[in-house]
């Protein structure tokens, strides 16, 4: 995930609130500044400092605001152009009211960037006096600064929910917690999940990080992929109820929980842990789930800055995990509808055997619209499909189920291969169905020992004679694809005998980026089937050996004429004799 460009100086990943939020209250002055050097922000600290309030500074340049400090324009602009930070001491006079005698301040200034682009600068000041502890102030708005800044482009680098989640989780600890969890609500697609008993919040533990032993020691409260209970007096209940932060010193209150959090609460102690920070994973306004944030014994307290340095960062995460909550939701709904429209064989029937196999292309790509069916028809023949819908996602498999309906409507009318073709395409352009799709449709009689073949856009069916050393790649004219309204489709006759293999697929089993599709096509040819052979095993074989990188969907399919069995002489009276007896 790259992100977002600047604007005015402040990246606008960062809202004003937020930055006002981190900064109006450090005890440090805190500028930010624009490319050109003009105040875009200026925090309370250091209105007192320069004696100006902040409308004064806002739209002004910095040698404009302070030209007792013009040389440190040079500086600032130095930082600008190579990004490396400076910190120096510096004397001189703002208008402030002060006495005759020298200020001193200790300033840094690093600049800003936000996906490579440069947004301006920050300039934190703090006075020379009491500087131990204004300088820890200093390193801890400035930490602040860098772990939100870097998570733009550490979080969500994916689609993929864990994936998010994990992202989340390590990138926290160890530089803000000592220990992380984030749970998520169950999917809203797929295996239900079982209901949690009266007043427990029932939620999938998606990441858990801890620093050091901690990570294999907090296992014990709920590994990745398991679901967690919590009780209704729970930090986290507590959190998503209210959608708010909620900060827990358990120390300090788990006597006053009860027995099962006291329980979780007195375990957790054990390992040195003492104070927990939730804050809700809420994108869109939707509840996704919560960020546990963990220091443990020896780490400073949360602050309130912290609060609001968490609740920005579970914000901005939650956003990530929406975009990938929603890419599982259709990618799941797609999937399953696929996988129950694909068409398996109606049964077993006595002359023709047929075998299918659909392998999904991997997670991170989005399900096609790839397809087969098979339907008999009239004088022991049948119809064999092999399509793929364009595009990916829900609107694909849908339409997927859209062709393949209208085809079976067309197949009892028992038609030649292209003029199902052209009725099918007539009839898709028709009803305005926005999504293309190749076919290739194959008529086997097994009677007449022919197959007419007939392709809108789609590749050409191998046939695989029993024993041959190599396989047959009918060049059948393949006319445009379905919902184009351009029709011209030829139908093409090939011996198809008892034993002849009729082997179909889409594109995603040939289909490189680096190989012209013609060369991949072509070694198809190597395929052979001894005589008896197994479909099934074929098709394994298939798949192992051209399906390994595939990057889309596959759909492939076998079928042939089962050879008849040898039919026994029969006696004057009509009964069987054992065949070859002498």
């Amino acid at each position: 995930m790259q992100a977002e460009a600047c604007g005015d100086g402040i990246p606008s990943s960062f809202d004003r609130s937020t930055v006002a939020a981190l900064l109006d209250g450090n005890p440090a002055g805190v500028a930010v500044l624009d490319a050109d050097l003009r105040y875009t922000y200026v925090n309370p600290a250091l209105e007192r400092i320069n004696g100006l309030r902040a409308g004064s500074h806002l739209g002004r340049t910095f040698s404009e605001v302070l030209p007792g400090l013009r040389g440190q324009a040079a500086v600032l602009r130095g930082v600008l152009r190579d990004g490396e930070p400076r910190e120096q001491t510096i004397s001189g006079r703002t208008w402030a009211a002060a006495s005759g005698d020298p200020r001193f301040w200790r300033a840094a200034y690093h600049r800003l960037e936000i996906g490579g682009d440069v947004c301006g600068l920050m300039v934190i000041v703090v006075e020379i006096s009491d500087v131990a502890r204004q300088r820890a102030e200093l390193e801890e708005a400035r930490g602040h600064v860098t772990l939100l800044s870097t998570a733009a482009v550490q979080i969500g680098t994916t689609l993929d929910m864990d994936t998010t989640c994990r992202e989340l989780a390590e990138f926290v600890v160890p530089p803000f917690a000592d220990v992380a969890a984030v749970d998520v609500f169950p999917p809203e697609v797929g295996h239900p999940v079982r209901r949690a008993g009266p007043g427990v919040l029932r939620l999938r533990r998606a990441a858990l990080r801890g620093r050091g032993p901690l990570d294999e020691q907090m296992q014990r409260f709920g590994h990745p992929g398991e679901y967690v209970d919590f009780a209704a007096d729970s930090a986290v209940t507590r959190c998503l109820a209210e959608n708010e932060p909620v900060l827990d010193d358990w120390e300090d209150h788990r006597s006053a929980r009860s027995a099962s959090t006291s329980q979780r609460i007195a375990a957790i102690l054990a390992l040195g842990l003492r104070q927990a920070l939730v804050v809700p994973l809420t994108a869109r306004g939707r509840q996704l789930g919560t960020l546990s944030l963990v220091r443990a014994e020896g780490s400073p307290a949360f602050s309130d800055q912290d609060v609001v340095v968490a609740r920005e960062l579970a914000g901005r995460a939650a956003v990530d995990l929406d975009h990938a909550r929603r890419y599982d939701r259709e990618h799941s709904i797609a999937r399953e509808l696929q996988g129950s429209l694909l068409s398996e064989p109606r049964g077993p029937h006595p002359h023709v055997e047929i075998a299918t196999r659909y392998l999904p292309a991997e997670r991170g790509v989005l399900v096609g619209g790839d397809w087969f069916d098979v339907v008999p028809l009239q004088d022991g023949r049948h119809l064999k499909a092999m399509g793929d819908v364009m595009g990916h996602g829900v609107e694909a498999a849908v339409a997927m189920s859209h062709y393949r309906s209208l085809l079976r409507l067309l197949a009892a009318e028992d038609l030649p291969p292209h003029r199902i073709l052209e009725r099918l395409d007539t009839m898709v352009e028709r009803s305005g169905l926005d999504r293309a799709a190749t076919c290739l449709l194959a008529v086997v009689d097994r009677f007449g020992g022919v197959c007419e073949v007939a392709s809108a856009g789609h590749l050409p069916p191998v046939f695989i004679d029993p024993g041959a050393s190599r396989a047959h790649i009918v060049p059948v004219e393949a006319g445009p694809p379905l919902g184009t309204g351009f029709g011209g489709y030829r139908t093409t006759s090939v011996p198809c005998g008892p034993g002849t293999v009729l082997f179909m697929y889409t594109d995603g089993l040939v289909e490189r980026r680096d190989e012209d599709i013609d060369v991949s096509v072509a070694r198809l040819a190597s395929l052979t089937l001894p005589s008896g052979g197994s479909l099934e095993d074929l098709l394994d074989r298939v798949l192992d050996r051209f399906g390994g990188d595939a990057e889309d969907d596959i759909a492939v399919l076998a079928s042939r004429i089962r050879e008849d069995p040898p039919v026994a002489p029969r006696r004057p009276d009509g009964s069987a004799s054992a065949v070859g007896s002498v």
